[in-house]
Formats: structure tokens, sequence, C-alpha cells
């Protein structure tokens, strides 16, 4: 197998246990608030990295310039996924997941300017696909979801950012203490802010209860450490643009999960609007091979 099939295989089996994420998020598995579930996930997140990486003995090795950069990404990694259970919780699983395929279109737009490339009309075109997609899904769901739309739409352009600052940077480091550098800044980032949230909000729930604990591992270890980690090391052979694209299958994957496991279902309009967002998926090979 090549390393680009490798790349590719790598990427969607991360994508499925990313697709697993939004169906943890959801208050019927974890009814923590988006803080308090994003703060348990880097946590568990970064003591398992601790342990792949021997306690850290090799980071010293990583230039301090490289090193701030992706302590800075992991604050946006952060932010990310404070949006992303936000929208959630604010929306359901399903629409929160068709949000985050619009972070193809960011990647179009942020990608050239970030890695001072030309801009690429094919992926242009193919990150505006996305966006009819997103106005059928838009206009399927009441003006209650439409918060939880916008914050979703925000986590997708944060995630575009990471990705390409990722991709930029992703040869001075190895993918698994790259990670552990990214979720021990997002696990100080979410410390430091956390104790102004609770005062603000008394009732806050911070503690997980029964289940929760389970699933808040599942959510870290198998849908953080190891999805983030296969992400990683597939971008090393995948453009940034190619990789958020091939993650626009997360919502499709998510969809089929919320269905079986939390029934949730949607009109025929919504469906449409993913497969359009599905079409573009698998539009980008065959484009880039012609």
């Amino acid at each position: 197998m090549t390393p680009t099939r490798r790349a590719y295989l790598q990427l969607h089996i991360a994508v499925l246990f990313f697709g697993f994420t939004a169906i943890l998020g959801n208050d019927q598995l974890i009814s923590l608030p988006a803080i308090s579930t994003v703060w348990w996930r880097v946590l568990f997140t970064a003591v398992s990295l601790l342990f792949m990486i021997r306690f850290g003995k090799s980071l010293h090795r990583i230039p301090k310039k490289y090193l701030w950069q992706y302590l800075l990404i992991g604050v946006i990694v952060a932010l990310h996924w404070l949006c992303f259970f936000g929208s959630v919780k604010l929306s359901n699983s399903s629409l929160t997941l068709v949000c985050m395929a619009t972070s193809s279109f960011f990647t179009a737009i942020i990608e050239p300017l970030v890695l001072k490339t030309q801009f690429q009309k094919r992926e242009l075109l193919l990150g505006l696909l996305v966006i009819p997609g997103m106005a059928l899904v838009v206009g399927t769901v009441g003006e209650e979801m439409w918060l939880g739309i916008a914050v979703g739409l925000l986590s997708a352009f944060l995630a575009a950012i990471f990705a390409v600052w990722n991709k930029k940077i992703i040869d001075e480091a190895d993918p698994v203490e790259i990670t552990f550098l990214e979720m021990s800044s997002g696990l100080l980032f979410l410390s430091l802010i956390l104790p102004f949230v609770i005062h603000f909000d008394d009732d806050m729930a911070f503690l997980p209860a029964g289940q929760e604990w389970f699933y808040l591992l599942i959510l870290a270890l198998g849908c953080t450490t190891y999805a983030y980690v296969l992400s990683m090391r597939a971008l090393k052979y995948l453009s940034a643009f190619t990789s958020t694209l091939t993650v626009n299958l997360e919502p499709v994957y998510g969809i089929l999960l919320a269905y079986f496991f939390l029934g949730e279902k949607l009109s025929a309009g919504f469906y449409v609007g993913v497969l359009i967002i599905l079409g573009a998926v698998f539009l980008a090979p065959f484009l880039k091979n012609k």
C-alpha cells in the first residue's frame, strides 16, 4: 500500500471516530455543558498522550518558534470544540455535523493565504458546492436552531484554521508530540477561563455522573487520542484541503449514527443537502485525477 493510499485509509478511520463525537456530546449521553465536556476531554487525552511520548523527554528537541505555534493551535482547537459541543447543545448532533462540512470552503480560502500558494479554482468550486447543501439544511429547521447553526459554522471556521496551520508545520515534530502539546495548551486555556464561567453560573455542572465517565473516556481515548493522531499522520501525505474535504464525510457517518443511536430524524430537504455535500467529497479526487 502506497503512503498516500494508507493516508486516505487512516483519515477515513479517523473521520468515522470523529462522527461519534457529536453523538457522545448529545444530552442523552453526556449532559454536561460544552466547557465541562471539553475540559474533561482534553484532560483525559493529554494524560493518555503523556504516556505515549514517554513523559515528554523528546519535547526539548522541538524549536521554540514551532513549539509556541503548536501551543497556539491548541487554543484554537479548544475554541473549536467549545463551539462544536455548544452547537450540539443548541441544535442537535446532525445539524452540527453538517455545519462542519463548510470547513472545506473556509479551507479553500485560508490555505493559499497561509501557505503562500495560488488559489485553486477547483478547490474553491468544490468548497462553494457545499453552500447550496448547507442552505437546504438551514431551510428545513426552525429559527430556534439557527443560533446552534451559527455556532456550528464558527466551529467549522476554526477547524479550517487549525487544519491549515498544522499542515504548514506538520513536519517539525512527531504527530503524537504535536497532539500532546495542542491538547495540553487547550487544557491550560480552558482551566484559566473555567473559574470565570463557574463564577457567573453557579449552577453549572462540572463533575460527570454515572455512565458519563465511560462516555467521556470513549470521547477522549477513541474519538480524540486515536483519531486525532491518525489524522495528523495522514496530513503528512495529503493537502489540508483534501484532508478537510474528506472530513466532510463526518456528517454522513455521524447522521447515520445519530439515526440509529439517538433516533434523530429530519426532513427530506435536509438529506438532499447532505447528498450535495457528499457529492462534493467524491467529486474532489475525480477532478484531481483529471
